[in-house]
């Protein structure tokens, strides 16, 4: 511990003179300019990345990827790109996501390792198609299906064409030549294999199923494609179903009772058509009860709250267990047939009356309960949303939401026991806004057996496809084309169901498989790195569709990120007038003074600082302050760059005949190098910002470039100790240099321009030259222990200089002389003594340092009480009596 009885900081003033003579013409030159070394370099401090991040795209994009793939010792490591959806403008989300992926694959470069981006776009689905046509001005009903096709691939090719110039832009190292897309025939053909494949390994089977679907759209929709309107109203109505017969279990304990109805609550009156079961929760409480001359079974927890709702009396006549109720049937209210009650575990007792309408063609708790007792889904409404004539004569044609709900409530009249507006949180179509509903379509799910002959019939049809493209099967009106020469003499027809837009992607992993140089031991992909809304998207389908395939997943890691929010934490839409396009910070707005153009590094220093993992926000404040981070590191680089201007691989200094300030300095720079190492390699992108800010503002600015400045500017240009600072400023600039150049990459490309002539073997570009690989002699923990003491006894004293300088006895630190009163015997002195006067001198940035060893000091004229590692001690400022000559 140390032991310190007091310190005291003396000043000595500078001596001034005063003269009577002739004043200096301004533009007179000074004669000590020629006794400073001062720094010199080309790199300007002003980034005016606009114009001169052009000048270094090309290096460290188009001619790096080529280079590395070829040049890089280490084994191949391959990002797999998540197709981005070939629609609209490119938005600060995509920023995030092509950004986030770059710093991943150049992290990747710079340690030596071939890296394999292929970009690319999925180029399929219903929005395309509707954006097309509506570019076009027409209704897709008087068009053929080839003719869409047409139109929609040329869209989806002029949106690729857009969104790629626009990634490339922001510095994104990739195979830009060969993007694939989704409706390329070879990605199509490979498609269809994975198919075969699934039906081989009997995977795959045709069912009636509810999805969602939009009417408006036309169009079933994945819950990724889905928003929630928290204030949509439905028509809720309370509805009796008569009870035909009681269970065994209950028919002698209520046989006295007659005309029991169970009553059963839904919010979707249009569905009661489609009723197949009421489902109860075996373990629930159920009561048969009496409202005015009717008798009813109701959950024995829903009876309070139906008391206020119908505004009625209730008396409980018996209490039983859902369990009891099973094997009950009632009679269909809408048509003469008589439907069971069965068990449900998706009942609850929450709202409603534990009863539940189960319609299993439209709801997916309503068929997985109807399932387990072979009940089929109805559900008689068509694409649009109307009903059929399955429905009935009343209904049919009739909009299921609409007028077709309003039909429904007539038609059950007096069987409606309460009907009422009700506000909740209901689906809608993201695209149209519109709502959606669960609707039973014929769809093809995965896991049955015997369907293995069906995969020669469509090996047959892919060899077909493969020599006539994918629109013949549109354009050819002979079905027999399509079907295996063994399998003809029967009647075969073409089927027209859309493959989901989630397979379609979902199997961009075959693309990998045939790799030159892959591990074919390890997943075809190292990283999928893709926003959060894709673990039941893109994530899933890649899995699913890999594991049926190869029965293993198609990435080691997986990598996900939150949404690009505004600056108050909103979620961009075009209705809220709140959107923010990349290009408003990288090229600038109208107003430039409003919206500056900052270029793309900043644009990506902003996503290396993003907490990833969760939402992000961004605005013109955000992206100001991400600019000024960015001029920090400027204005770093170029002190280092100017202060190397004369020093050669020649006047390199060896570690042993360093300063031990120099040497603390290695350590420190050693340590940097390791976390931002660790940092990169966990993927904490922020941790690695964070990391890089704090060395720049606290170990570089604050503490070793104005330690050393004295050495720099005014000893000799040659001098041995001048070249002990440049070493380490040399190593220090190498390593800020790489750790920063994943983020920043055009940035880093002309830090290195600079300096890379006094490399030993200088690259065109900084990712050629190799990630930092600091020397272990730096790691010197016992130094780092006594220069942290050191440090907290320069933070004491700075503490008194400043006192000194508020109340007027200095103007600078190097004005002061400083003296440390020292027990000879304490640890502290030993520290010090240790330590060469200059350098304490430097470190301290005084004139001078005095080691006292006196039990005794002269007050001071200024005081404060200090702390170092638990022991309270003084410093006291002293003034010596100013001398004027």
């Amino acid at each position: 511990m140390l032991r310190l009885r007091s310190w005291r900081v003396s000043s000595n003033l500078t001596t001034r003179t005063f003269s009577n003579g002739p004043v200096c013409s301004a533009k007179a030159p000074n004669p000590y300019t020629k006794t400073i070394l001062l720094p010199k370099t080309s790199f300007p401090l002003r980034a005016d990345a606009v114009n001169r991040e052009q000048l270094f795209r090309d290096r460290c994009t188009k001619d790096l990827y080529p280079w590395q793939l070829k040049n890089n010792p280490k084994d191949l490591f391959i990002l797999h790109d998540g197709p981005p959806y070939a629609n609209g403008n490119v938005h600060c989300g995509h920023a995030l996501n092509k950004i986030l992926k770059d710093i991943v694959n150049r992290y990747k470069v710079l340690q030596g390792h071939k890296v394999f981006y292929r970009p690319g776009w999925d180029c399929h689905g219903l929005p395309i198609e509707l954006k097309a046509l509506e570019q076009i001005r027409r209704k897709g009903d008087d068009l053929s299906p080839v003719d869409i096709r047409k139109i929609a691939k040329a869209k989806a090719l002029s949106e690729v064409e857009k969104q790629m110039a626009s990634f490339k832009s922001w510095g994104v190292m990739g195979d830009w030549d060969k993007p694939y897309l989704t409706l390329n025939s070879g990605y199509e053909i490979r498609q269809l294999r994975v198919l075969i494949d699934m039906i081989k390994n009997g995977y795959i089977y045709r069912q009636l199923k509810p999805v969602y679907w939009s009417p408006s759209s036309k169009s079933a929709l994945a819950e990724s494609e889905l928003e929630y309107n928290e204030a949509h109203i439905s028509q809720s109505i309370h509805v009796r179903f008569k009870v035909t017969n009681i269970s065994d279990a209950l028919k002698e304990k209520w046989s006295q009772h007659k005309d029991i109805s169970a009553l059963i609550w839904t919010t979707t009156p249009w569905t009661i058509p489609s009723n197949k079961a009421i489902s109860v929760h075996p373990e629930l409480m159920y009561s048969l009860v009496k409202i005015e001359n009717d008798s009813f079974i109701v959950a024995s927890d829903r009876v309070d709250a139906l008391k206020d709702e119908l505004k009625k009396d209730i008396t409980v006549l018996d209490q039983v267990m859902g369990q009891e109720l099973l094997g009950t049937q009632y009679k269909h209210p809408l048509i003469d047939e008589i439907m069971p009650i069965i068990g449900g575990h998706h009942v609850t007792a929450e709202s409603g009356t534990g009863l539940v309408h189960t319609a299993p063609g439209h709801g997916m708790e309503d068929y997985e309960a109807c399932l387990a007792h072979n009940i089929t889904p109805f559900s008689p409404v068509d694409d649009s949303g109307r009903f059929t004539k399955e429905a009935g004569e009343e209904l049919e044609g009739k909009e299921a939401f609409t007028d077709g709900t309003e039909a429904v409530i007539q038609m059950l009249g007096s069987d409606i026991i309460l009907q009422q507006a009700y506000s909740h949180k209901y689906p809608y179509d993201w695209r149209t806004k519109k709502p959606v509903m669960l609707r039973a379509t014929a769809q093809w799910f995965a896991n049955v057996e015997n369907l293995q002959q069906t995969a020669t019939s469509v090996e047959y049809i892919i060899k077909i496809l493969q020599e006539r493209g994918t629109d013949a099967w549109w354009e050819e009106t002979d079905d027999n084309v399509f079907v295996a020469p063994e399998y003809r003499g029967k009647k075969y027809t073409r089927g027209y169901d859309t493959m989901d837009v989630w397979f379609d992607s979902g199997t961009s992993w075959t693309m990998l498989r045939d790799i030159e140089g892959r591990d074919q031991s390890k997943p075809v992909a190292d990283v999928y790195l893709e926003g959060s809304d894709q673990h039941r998207g893109w994530f899933q389908s890649s899995l699913l569709t890999s594991i049926a395939v190869t029965g293993k997943t198609p990435y080691s890691a997986l990598i996900t990120h939150g949404f690009a929010l505004d600056e108050k934490g909103q979620k961009m839409s075009k209705s809220i007038g709140n959107t923010l396009e990349p290009a408003l910070f990288t090229q600038g707005g109208k107003d430039k003074k409003k919206n500056p153009a900052y270029g793309t590094d900043v644009l990506r220093y902003w996503v290396a600082n993003c907490e990833y993992t969760r939402d992000v926000t961004i605005g013109p404040s955000i992206i100001g302050i991400v600019s000024e981070s960015l001029r920090k590191i400027r204005t770093t680089a170029r002190f280092l760059l100017g202060n190397l201007h004369d020093f050669k691989e020649e006047n390199y200094i060896e570690y042993d005949k360093l300063q031990e300030v120099d040497k603390y300095m290695l350590h420190e720079l050693y340590k940097y190098n390791d976390r931002v190492t660790s940092a990169y390699n966990d993927f904490a992108f922020n941790k690695v910002a964070q990391n890089i800010q704090n060395f720049t503002n606290s170990t570089l600015s604050s503490f070793y470039f104005d330690t050393i400045k004295d050495r720099l500017y005014n000893e000799s240009e040659s001098s041995e100790s001048r070249r002990m600072a440049q070493t380490v400023l040399y190593e220090v600039l190498k390593s800020y240099t790489t750790s920063i150049a994943p983020f920043v990459c055009h940035t880093a490309e002309e830090i290195y321009e600079n300096y890379k002539s006094i490399t030993p073997s200088p690259e065109s570009s900084i990712f050629k030259a190799g990630w930092m690989v600091p020397r272990e002699q730096w790691n010197n923990e016992p130094l780092s222990q006594k220069w942290a003491v050191l440090l907290d006894l320069k933070g004491e004293i700075n503490q008194a200089l400043e006192s000194a300088r508020q109340e007027k006895h200095i103007r600078s630190s190097q004005e002061a002389e400083v003296s440390l009163y020292l027990n000879k015997e304490s640890k502290m002195n030993q520290l010090v003594e240790s330590m060469p006067d200059t350098e304490l001198a430097s470190l301290f940035m005084t004139s001078q340092v005095n080691i006292v060893h006196d039990n005794n000091y002269i007050q001071g004229e200024s005081e404060r009480d200090s702390e170092i590692e638990g022991k309270k001690n003084s410093i006291n400022t002293h003034r010596e009596r100013d001398t004027v000559y």
